[in-house]
C-alpha cells in the first residue's frame, strides 16, 4: 500500500473515541494527554501515550507569517501571495509540540483496552485527556487528525474572545491589538530577565517594528 493510500485509510478509519472536555485556552497554553490505541493483530492492541502541548494561540497576519521560519517553500509562496492580497488580515496561529511518553503492547481486544482507558480517565478527573482509535502503520496521522479537529473546535471560541476584547483590530501600522499587547508582555519579561531579549527582537522583526521600538529596547540595557 502506497503512503497516500495509507493516509487515506487512516482518514477513513481514525475515530476520536473520547474528546477532551475542555477547549484550548485562549490566553494560555494547554496540555492534552492522549492515548492512541491501534490494533496490531487479532486480539493484540498497542497503546501509545503522550502529551500534546498547545501553545497560547497567537494573533498574526499574512505579512507576519512571511517572516516566520519553519514553513516549506511551497507554504511560504502561498503565504507571500496572501500577504500581497490581504497583508493585514488578522488570523490566529496555533502551534503544537508532541511529547511521546511510551508504547505498550497489550494482549486484549481493542474495545476492551479503550473501555479500561476511559474508566481510568474518569477516575483521574482529567478534562484534557483524549482517546484516539488509530491505524497502526500511520498512528501519528491519526494523532494529527485529532489535533486538527481540536483546533477547529476551539478556534471559533478563541477568535470570538479575541474579537470581543478588540485584539483583532488593526492599527494604522497594520498590526493587530493583540500583537501589540504581546510585545508589551515581552518588554515586561525582558525588563526582568535580559535573556529573553532575543525573543523580543525576533518578534519585533517579524512585525517589521524594530525601528519603532529600538530606542525603548536599547534603553533596557542602559538601565543595568
Amino acid at each position: 500500500m502506497e503512503m497516500d493510500d495509507k493516509i487515506k485509510y487512516a482518514l477513513e478509519h481514525t475515530e476520536l473515541v473520547r474528546s477532551p472536555r475542555q477547549q484550548l485556552a485562549t490566553f494560555g497554553s494547554s496540555i492534552i494527554d492522549y492515548y492512541v490505541v491501534t490494533e496490531l493483530v487479532g486480539n493484540v492492541s498497542v497503546v501509545r501515550d503522550g502529551k500534546v502541548v498547545a501553545e497560547r494561540p497567537k494573533i498574526v497576519t499574512p505579512a507576519y507569517l512571511v517572516n516566520v521560519e519553519g514553513f516549506s517553500e511551497q507554504a511560504r509562496r502561498y503565504i507571500a501571495a496572501m500577504a500581497r492580497e490581504r497583508p493585514h488580515e488578522s488570523s490566529v496561529l496555533y502551534r503544537y509540540k508532541n511529547e511521546p511518553k511510551g508504547m505498550n503492547v497489550i494482549s486484549e481486544p481493542i474495545g476492551q483496552v479503550i473501555n479500561k482507558l476511559s474508566s481510568q480517565i474518569d477516575e483521574q478527573h482529567s478534562p484534557l485527556s483524549t482517546i484516539i482509535k488509530g491505524v497502526e502503520e500511520v498512528w501519528d496521522v491519526s494523532l494529527l487528525m485529532f489535533i486538527y479537529e481540536l483546533t477547529t473546535r476551539s478556534m471559533r471560541a478563541n477568535v470570538a474572545e479575541f474579537d470581543r476584547r478588540g485584539l483583532l483590530d488593526i492599527d494604522a501600522g497594520g498590526v493587530p491589538g493583540g500583537a501589540r499587547d504581546h510585545i508589551e508582555e515581552l518588554f515586561e519579561q525582558v525588563s526582568r530577565n535580559l535573556s529573553r531579549a532575543p525573543e523580543l527582537v525576533l518578534e519585533l522583526h517579524r512585525w517589521d517594528l524594530f525601528p519603532e521600538y529600538q530606542d525603548r529596547f536599547f534603553a533596557l540595557f542602559r538601565r543595568r
